[in-house]
């Protein structure tokens, strides 16, 4: 186990969208994994936040990356067409791995993460959401693997109320959802916890609280229309 210091100077050269605040959260979640627990992440693209998260967790603890590394969906405006940059994402992707000193920590599992399911078996501790940012798989990814969140744990959804996609997958699913709460988000990264009691006021209050995340969404929204239409100065893509 690393500090988070040390976790977060190894990633310094590996290409991914993740602040340092983002990186933080992920790191603490790892952190507080015990033997016997495993960590589920969806969308690991070139090793970015499973290097974090298995540099964090204790040596017993599993990290499960699920990406199919097919060349789509690989981050802001590039969903498709990315066939050539498949394999060598995957490349850089298991060298990043052993060059932090993770590969032995980390079982990749390169598949579609609705395919992955049977690949992965009993509960998960920590669950990462960050893979397919459209509706449909994003909802599927939040509702199926969401599922698999033992009671009390934690599920982290990467570009909520920056992508609209898994924003409206988060309205359905977790909005008027009766089994995660919100706790916060270090910029476009959501944390939830599997232990809301399923009351109407818990899950009033739990809907508000998401519902005020909805300005800083239009915000997001904004800036991106800017920097498509090249107005946008020297902002960064929202995430």
């Amino acid at each position: 186990m690393r500090s988070f210091e040390e976790a977060f100077a190894q990633v310094s050269g590996v290409q991914g969208w993740m602040s340092p605040d983002q990186a933080e959260r992920l790191y603490r979640a790892a952190a507080g994994t015990r033997a016997g627990d495993q960590i589920v992440e969806i969308g690991s693209f070139q090793g970015r936040s499973t290097i974090v998260m298995a540099s964090a967790a204790p040596p017993e603890v599993p990290v499960i990356a699920i990406d199919p590394h097919a060349g789509n969906d690989r981050g802001p405006q590039e969903i498709e067409g990315f066939a050539a940059e498949a394999e060598s994402d995957h490349e850089i992707f298991t060298r990043n791995l052993a060059e932090a000193g993770v590969a032995e920590h980390v079982r990749h599992v390169r598949a579609f993460s609705d395919a992955a399911h049977t690949l992965v078996s009993g509960d998960i501790s920590v669950l990462y959401i960050d893979g397919a940012h459209r509706y449909s798989p994003a909802r599927n990814d939040i509702r199926d693997w969401g599922a698999r969140v033992a009671p009390g744990g934690t599920m982290l959804i990467h570009d909520s109320f920056s992508s609209v996609g898994v924003t409206l997958a988060i309205a359905r699913q977790l909005v008027v959802g009766t089994r995660f709460r919100y706790v916060g988000r270090a910029r476009s990264l959501t944390e939830f916890r599997a232990d809301l009691d399923g009351t109407f006021k818990s899950g009033a209050v739990n809907a508000l609280k998401l519902a005020a995340q909805l300005p800083w969404f239009a915000k997001n929204l904004l800036i991106k229309v800017l920097i498509t239409v090249k107005l946008g100065g020297d902002r960064e893509w929202p995430y």
